[in-house]
């Protein structure tokens, strides 16, 4: 039986970079995107078949992959599926930013057989986009959205931030109604992080307090399950069957290999992650092991911690019976003591074999993860 592998593409193009955005990023030329697909299109080829594993999944990322020719696109999922065994249901996802669509550009995706589309709204108010520097307005996100309908696209997700500098609670809303009126198959609503290096983190920012970004949160769940989608995980909502199969097999540890610089990879316990270093990846992407940087092979308490950490994110949560099968020792063997904490002040639940985050817990999560990390 085959092992499934879901696949990873980074394209770090941008027409400009987000104030709030630590990814690596940046504006190009035509030329330079030429050159990249060259690079990632070496390491492709030379990363091998793995005949042991049928894909799953496909995600292209970024950055921002909608700003290079389709056709550059096209010719690298092309690539992939030259190289690798696909399965016949794969799921094959582009990320894409308004402002940098046309029907010409989703024409072409669609015929090489890209079937989700992931596109970035954030906010439908003008000044909200505004703050966060991004290029669209949200009647643009409309006209991508509608276009993307037109020619085909029957899975599409929209991307929601709340926390953002000036939002109300009521703004929030105003997002979340008028998004789920759209009826997009998916819906991720992420609160802002601050991250250092980024252009907010000089800022002096009016941010909603902690209460209103808690209040937010409920909101989200609440008015979301009004219009039909259900929150599978912490920020993470579907149509039913229309769960995001690459973000669940990350948080279930499926194997996935990522191409492009600073793109991470894991197969079976061994990890690593490519450079960041765009002019070591253009002379080296031939040589897979040589932009291959942080390469560790994970202990046994490595993966019991990702085990946990990730799988808690999802609301259907942890299967004991799966943790004894891959770790030998029963789960309250290792984590009974915290266990036994977070279940007395009702912040886990247990039940048919699983354990999860209650929505009290949910609202506190990293705070209750941590503890799952061992030292």
């Amino acid at each position: 039986m085959k092992t499934p592998l879901e696949l990873y593409i980074h394209i770090p193009f941008c027409i400009r970079k987000c104030d709030y955005c630590d990814f690596l990023s940046f504006s190009s030329t035509r030329e330079q995107q030429k050159t990249y697909m060259k690079a990632l299109k070496r390491e492709i080829r030379a990363s091998g078949t793995f005949p042991e594993h049928h894909v799953t999944t496909v995600f292209f990322g970024g950055g921002t992959p909608s700003v290079p020719e389709a056709e550059r696109l096209a010719e690298v999922l092309e690539l992939l599926k030259d190289r690798f065994q696909f399965n016949q249901d794969a799921e094959i996802t582009l990320e894409a930013n308004p402002g940098t669509l046309s029907e010409e550009k989703l024409r072409v995706y669609r015929e090489a057989g890209f079937n989700r589309l992931s596109l970035g709204c954030q906010s439908v108010h003008s000044e909200e986009l505004k703050q966060l520097g991004r290029i669209h307005t949200y009647e643009e996100f409309l006209e991508s959205f509608s276009m993307a309908r037109k020619l085909g696209f029957s899975n599409i997700n929209v991307d929601l931030m709340s926390g953002l500098p000036g939002q109300t609670l009521k703004s929030y809303e105003v997002s979340l109604h008028t998004i789920a009126k759209l009826e997009p198959e998916h819906i991720s609503a992420y609160s802002l992080i601050v991250e250092p290096g980024t252009p907010f983190a000089e800022r002096n920012l009016d941010l909603p307090d902690e209460e209103t970004e808690r209040r937010m949160y409920d909101r989200t769940g609440e008015i979301l399950g009004e219009y039909g989608y259900t929150q599978y995980e912490i920020s993470n909502y579907a149509k039913p069957g229309r769960e995001c199969r690459h973000n669940i097999g990350y948080w279930k540890r499926t194997n996935y290999l990522g191409f492009g610089p600073g793109a991470a990879s894991l197969l079976g316990s061994r990890r690593f992650t490519n450079t960041t270093d765009m002019k070591k990846y253009f002379a080296d992407s031939g040589c897979p092991e040589m932009v291959r940087e942080d390469v560790e092979v994970l202990s046994v308490q490595d993966c019991m911690e990702e085990f946990m950490f990730l799988g808690l994110r999802m609301n259907e949560g942890i299967s004991e019976k799966q943790f004894e099968e891959l770790f030998g020792q029963s789960i309250d063997e290792v984590y009974g003591e915290v266990l036994k904490k977070y279940l007395a002040l009702d912040l886990l639940w247990r039940s048919n074999g699983r354990i999860g985050l209650t929505r009290e817990g949910i609202s506190i999560s990293n705070v209750i993860l941590s503890d799952f990390l061992f030292g």
